[in-house]
């Protein structure tokens, strides 16, 4: 899926209070953006004269934060980094820049999928051993593979978005007198109590075939582990296994129930994001919708309070796993420079990551920045649940696989995933053209 975290700005994160609980901590004193960093710090003003370049796929917000943690880079380094825009098609953005010999010294990749890709064009550098120390200290070893090919490091991931969350309004809840599940067993006796209510229990974003991917990876992930999410995710195991008809036979505890989801089935297919989330905020025609931590800014831009009328639980236990999927962005080096290796060992580093952690709209993956850097509540939140899923948490796996499968309108997971939607008895004949999906995109 390619959205990634969105910002949500300040004020409305610290009312997320009521949603997330718990108390402000002191943050640490980490120099803050554009402040030089200690005398002591490697390589501190050891690239005077240095220009890196940047491309990323950032804008507005985003791009004024990350550009924060780029000037306490110049400042620590002497360096200068300039900041390109690659648009919404990364892909596109780089090819010709890549193929004219004039690429950026760092690219910052919406998808691991871009990784592999470029690795076998051999555009890509491989991580200093420095860069490499960093990775090995601060991140677990999954997030390790995810940026490499063939045994080698190319890539750091720099920011991630959490999507294992159910966002609901809380007048819905106490109407229909429902509480926040904890189970999946829960959250289908949850659904039927709002339905029983009068209120539709789910604004499913269908047309939007990400969102349905995003469904089944946390279902998946919960009832057939780690393991198998990942063999799952390298086509190592087929789509017509036995997990897979278990999650799936899970989802259809949702979509199989017409009064379950907003406009049925057929609503539900015409029903885009963030189209979902204002029916839910703003519209109050619907109770819950599944999706990552940018929800709260479509609930912000509806009118929605965080932590009083908008508010998420996690993402409920389907099986023995509590399910915390990521999507994120990768840093990788274009050109073999000592500017952007240095650069992405400070990106990788647990001190410009918390540099961009007091900035809004930020989640990191390093294990070592603590959420007390955080500026409000709802992040400090979403941030301690990556570090307590450790080696369980996962990456979107649609993102993970081939394009052709896990990421294009109309075709491969997501239009299959539209179709057990459509038809949820279906799902032997489902799991079948999954399988013979995955296996043209994995030839």
């Amino acid at each position: 899926m390619r959205k990634t975290i969105a910002t949500v700005t300040l004020t409305g994160l610290a009312l997320a209070l009521a949603a997330c609980g718990g108390q402000d901590t002191a943050s640490t004193s980490t120099p803050g953006p554009g402040d030089s960093a200690p005398a002591s710090a490697a390589g501190a003003k050891t690239l005077e004269g240095v220009t890196v370049e940047v491309a990323a796929k950032w804008t507005g917000q985003e791009q004024e934060n990350f550009q924060q943690v780029l000037k306490a880079f110049e400042a620590k380094t002497g360096a200068k980094v300039t900041y390109a825009s690659t648009g919404e098609d990364t892909g596109a953005y780089l090819g010709p820049r890549i193929q004219g010999g004039s690429p950026p010294d760092i690219a910052i990749l919406p998808q691991p999928g871009l990784v592999q890709q470029y690795a076998k064009e051999k555009a890509l550098k491989p991580l200093s051993a420095e860069v490499q120390k960093q990775i090995d200290d601060n991140y677990t070893p999954y997030w390790k593979e995810l940026g490499s090919a063939d045994g080698q490091a190319y890539g750091v991931l720099v920011k991630a978005a959490h999507k294992s969350l159910v966002w609901y309004r809380d007048q819905a809840f106490q109407d229909a007198g429902a509480q926040p599940p904890a189970t999946w067993d829960d959250l289908i006796k949850t659904a039927q109590t709002v339905a029983d209510s009068g209120t539709a229990p789910f604004a499913l974003c269908g047309a939007s075939g990400w969102t349905l991917t995003d469904l089944f990876e946390n279902v998946y992930l919960s009832t057939a582990g780690p393991e198998n999410y990942t063999k799952l995710s390298k086509h190592e195991i087929p789509w017509t296994d036995a997990s897979v008809t278990t999650a799936l036979e899970k989802i259809t505890q949702i979509v199989g129930k017409k009064e379950f989801l907003l406009g049925g089935p057929s609503g539900a297919l015409q029903t885009d994001f963030p189209t979902c989330a204002t029916q839910v905020y703003g519209q109050d025609k619907a109770a819950m919708v599944i999706e990552a931590d940018f929800v709260a800014t479509s609930a912000e831009q509806s009118g929605a309070k965080l932590g009083e009328e908008a508010k998420y639980f996690p993402f409920p236990k389907a099986g023995d796993t509590e399910p915390v999927v990521l999507g994120g962005d990768i840093a990788v080096a274009l050109k073999d420079s000592k500017g952007a290796m240095a650069l992405l060992e400070f990106l990788a580093s647990k001190e410009g990551g918390e540099i961009w952690a007091k900035l809004p709209g930020y989640l990191s993956p390093n294990r070592n920045v603590s959420p007390d850097n955080y500026p409000a509540e709802l992040t400090k939140k979403l941030a301690q649940t990556i570090i307590s899923a450790g080696d369980a948490v996962r990456y979107d796996m649609s993102d993970l696989a081939p394009s052709a499968f896990g990421g294009t309108e109309g075709k491969g997971e997501w239009k299959l995933l539209q179709d057990l939607v459509r038809n949820p008895s279906d799902i032997k004949s489902i799991q079948n053209k999954l399988e013979d999906e995955a296996k043209k995109a994995w030839k």
